[in-house]
C-alpha cells in the first residue's frame, strides 16, 4: 500500500519514521508541508519525495496521514475525499464539531477510511488498564497530564492539547455519556495554561481531570477507585499497580496487599496505531478510532475549553 505525510512537524516526522519502518505492510512514498524549507529537510534526511503540492502526493498514495495544524484539518480531509485517499488525522478530529460532520459524511458517502490519531489508546497500557478493571464497580477515576512549559506553548490551549488525550481515555473506559461538567482554569497568555475539570457520568462515577502546562517534570496518571481495588497506572513509566485488601488472618482485620504490572515498551503505540490504520483499509474493517468517536471527544472538549475561557 502506497502511503504519504501531510505535515512534517514534529508529529510529522514521527510519522515517516514509522512508516517507513512498516516496510512490510507499505511504501512511503512522499511528504508535503507547506514550509518547503522544513519538508525539504525531512525528504532529504529519510531519503523520501518532497511533493510541491496536496493534490499531487494524494494521486500519489493510497492513504495519508495528517499532522498539520487542527486549522487545517478540515480542509486537507476535504482534499483527500476528493481524491479517493483514505486518512488518518491527527487529534482533534477539526476545529468545530460542523466540520468534523461534514468530513465523516463526506468520506462514508466515498467510501473513504477516515481514522482519528489518538495515540494514547494505543498505549499497550490501556488495554491492560480495561482489562482489570472488567469485573470492576468504578466509584471515581482521576487524571493527571502535566508538562513543564516552553515557548512552543504560547499561544497553546491546555485542554485542547493535553487534556483531550484522557477525555479520551475515560470515553474507551467508562463507555457513559457524561451528563455534567464544572470546570476552572488559569488564563496565562491569553490560555488555557493549567485546567482542572469534575465530570459525572450517567451512571454516576464522578472524575476529575487535571492538565498544566505549568509543572516542573512531566505528569501522565490515572487513578481509577472501584468499590474493591484501587487501580493506579502510570503511562510514563507503564506500570500498573493494582491494590486490594484480604483478610488472611482474621475477618476483622483487613491487610491491603498490592501487585504490580509491568508493561513491555519494546512496541510503541504509534506503530500500532499506524498499523491499524493500514489493516483498516486492507481488510476493509472500521478504523480503530473512528470519526464519530473524534466527534464526540472534540464536541466535550470544546464545551470544556469554552466553559473556562469564553471566545
Amino acid at each position: 500500500m502506497k502511503v504519504g505525510v501531510i505535515g512534517t512537524g514534529k508529529m510529522g516526522e514521527y510519522h515517516v519514521k514509522t512508516y517507513l519502518a512498516l516496510q512490510d505492510h507499505c511504501q512511503l512514498v512522499g511528504i508535503f508541508d507547506n514550509d518547503e524549507d522544513r519538508s525539504r529537510e525531512i525528504a532529504e534526511k529519510y531519503k523520501v519525495k518532497q511533493f510541491l503540492s496536496v493534490d499531487e502526493l494524494l494521486q500519489s498514495v493510497d492513504a495519508v496521514s495528517i499532522a498539520v495544524p487542527t486549522d487545517y484539518h478540515y480542509e486537507i480531509g476535504l482534499a483527500c475525499i476528493r481524491n479517493k485517499t483514505h486518512l488518518l488525522i491527527e487529534k482533534p478530529i477539526t476545529s468545530t464539531v460542523a466540520e468534523a460532520d461534514d468530513l465523516i459524511q463526506k468520506a462514508k458517502k466515498a467510501g473513504v477510511k477516515l481514522q482519528v490519531g489518538h495515540i494514547e489508546l494505543f498505549n499497550p497500557l490501556i488495554p491492560i488498564l480495561k482489562q482489570e478493571l472488567e469485573n470492576e464497580e468504578i466509584i471515581g477515576i482521576s487524571f493527571f497530564r502535566l508538562n513543564p512549559y516552553n515557548a512552543r506553548l504560547k499561544d497553546i490551549d491546555v485542554v485542547k492539547d493535553l487534556m483531550i488525550h484522557d477525555l479520551y481515555i475515560l470515553d474507551e473506559l467508562l463507555k457513559q455519556k457524561i451528563v455534567e461538567f464544572h470546570a476552572l482554569g488559569n488564563i496565562i497568555d491569553h490560555s488555557t495554561k493549567h485546567a482542572a475539570v469534575i465530570l459525572k457520568s450517567t451512571q454516576g462515577v464522578t472524575v476529575e481531570l487535571i492538565a498544566s502546562f505549568k509543572s516542573k517534570r512531566k505528569v501522565r496518571t490515572i487513578q481509577v477507585f472501584t468499590k474493591e481495588a484501587l487501580i493506579e497506572a502510570d503511562l510514563l513509566n507503564r506500570t500498573i499497580r493494582v491494590t486490594r485488601t484480604s483478610t488472611p488472618f482474621s475477618k476483622k482485620i483487613a491487610v491491603p496487599f498490592t501487585k504490580t504490572i509491568t508493561i513491555d515498551n519494546s512496541v510503541q503505540p504509534l506503530d500500532i496505531q499506524l498499523i491499524e490504520f493500514l489493516h483498516c483499509i486492507k481488510f476493509d474493517k472500521p478504523p480503530a478510532v473512528s470519526g464519530k468517536q473524534g466527534k464526540r471527544i472534540v464536541e466535550l472538549t470544546i464545551k470544556i475549553s469554552e466553559s473556562i475561557h469564553p471566545a
